[in-house]
């Protein structure tokens, strides 16, 4: 009988513990069903969403490559020989507009779809206008409606479908945080129910954390993937930024610097007395700053001497540009030598330094800031040092900015670090490990 009687208080605490394990899976199994549908419902969705909108933006550059050659052709080339790839690119611009709209995220809201369509169907409308004139033989105003109104309407495209672009990522963002707390919730959980019957269920404890690691190494990843894609984005786009620097200096450099000798010769072909000497003056004056404006452009979007000299120079050119054109003193320093560092490396320490300088310029409210670049065969360390208002004491919610550095120095497996300096304001120190023969 006493047998009995202590079997019956086990034979009851076995049973609450079996009860607590099964609510427990049960709350487990539904918030990794949760976490399924939240991957596949937001994040994936999303991420197809953003490749859409990537396509659109590629599809827009290529509309206006196409265009600007077509008005640049003269009367060689008549417009209508551009209709069939203009076509073809409409054709897949609106292939690409109905994927995204299937694709769009919830979170949308039905004005910013219609401003996407309207903005589309007044491109449209102007192109079709475009080929109206140029089959009747307009071929002038053709032309000038492209350098204007089609031109403006494609910018306003660009403009809608980087905000879409923006918001994507602010979802994924969100998304992101409400997997967090998912992981966060079930890993308490879990550490409860370890605790409450370690002594009379271990195996099924054991058994709960194996089934935790599968989950975290599925959290790793999708870390892992999201690293790639946030990759392939920054490789993009330091691929439109090389394409946009070389055309605005091949292209539109040539354009004015021609301009610029033409106002010359025609100078020299005019009385010193006449009225028409100051005013041709005035115009190759403007035509020299602006060729300054675009080369200066150029350069910041992909210097070239990034190319030529490696990183070392492009540090030392780009703290002169930062200090001409801010007025903000730089005390640059250089310490050791280090091996020839280019190539991806290179261009992405150059952003971290070029974001980091930007955010002196934007939000410490200083004259001075410190850069530091210490070379070793083994290490690259970069640190930006500024005396000025310092880290908020509630830290801002983090901006693409902060976010691009993040990423950048993880592609190089390196650490970023973000400290508050002595006697005010922040230090970011960047360390990088470089391998012999980097490039």
């Amino acid at each position: 009988m006493a047998g009995r009687a202590a079997l019956v208080p086990q034979l009851f605490g076995l049973g609450v513990t079996l009860v607590a394990v099964a609510v427990y899976f049960g709350f487990t199994f539904d918030q990794v069903r949760g976490l399924q549908r939240l991957q596949t419902e937001i994040v994936d969705r999303n991420h197809r969403d953003s490749l859409q909108l990537i396509r659109i933006q590629n599809d827009l550059y290529q509309i206006g490559l196409t265009l600007r050659e077509a008005t640049e052709s003269g009367d060689q080339y008549p417009l209508t020989g551009y209709h069939a790839a203009l076509q073809a690119l409409r054709v897949d611009l609106d292939d690409a507009i109905a994927q995204e709209h299937g694709l769009a995220p919830n979170s949308r809201t039905i004005d910013q779809q219609r401003l996407l369509e309207a903005s589309l169907h007044r491109f449209w409308d102007e192109m079709d206008q475009m080929w109206m004139l140029a089959s009747a033989g307009q071929e002038g105003a053709a032309r000038t409606l492209v350098r204007t109104q089609l031109n403006a309407e494609r910018g306003t495209l660009n403009s809608t479908v980087a905000r879409l672009l923006v918001e994507n990522s602010d979802a994924a963002s969100a998304g992101g945080r409400a997997i967090a707390e998912i992981y966060h919730r079930g890993e308490t959980n879990l550490y409860w129910l370890i605790a409450a019957v370690l002594i009379t269920i271990s195996a099924t404890g054991a058994s709960v954390i194996r089934f935790s690691r599968r989950i975290y190494e599925r959290l790793e990843a999708v870390s892992d993937e999201r690293r790639e894609l946030a990759g392939k984005v920054i490789t993009v786009q330091e691929e439109v930024f090389r394409t946009l620097a070389r055309e605005l200096h091949d292209d539109f450099g040539q354009v004015l610097t021609a301009l610029g000798a033409m106002l010359q010769r025609a100078r020299r072909r005019i009385p010193e007395d006449s009225p028409a000497q100051e005013d041709l003056k005035e115009i190759r004056e403007v035509t020299v700053t602006t060729l300054e404006r675009v080369r200066l452009m150029s350069q910041m979007l992909h210097p070239p001497v990034l190319d030529d000299h490696g990183l070392e120079k492009s540090i030392e050119w780009y703290v002169k540009q930062f200090e001409k054109q801010t007025g903000i003193v730089v005390h640059y320093e250089k310490i050791g030598n280090g091996p020839w560092i280019g190539d991806q490396v290179a261009i992405h320490v150059y952003r971290i330094l070029q974001e980091a300088l930007n955010n002196v310029l934007r939000h410490a409210r200083t004259s001075e800031v410190w850069v530091q670049a210490e070379y070793s065969p083994s290490q690259l360390r970069l640190v930006v040092e500024d005396h000025g208002a310092g880290l908020p004491a509630s830290p801002p919610r983090r901006g693409i900015g902060l976010i691009s550095m993040r990423e950048r120095a993880g592609l190089l497996s390196g650490a970023l670090e973000f400290v508050s300096a002595r006697p005010g304001g922040v230090r970011v120190t960047l360390t990088v490990p470089l391998q012999s023969g980097v490039s």
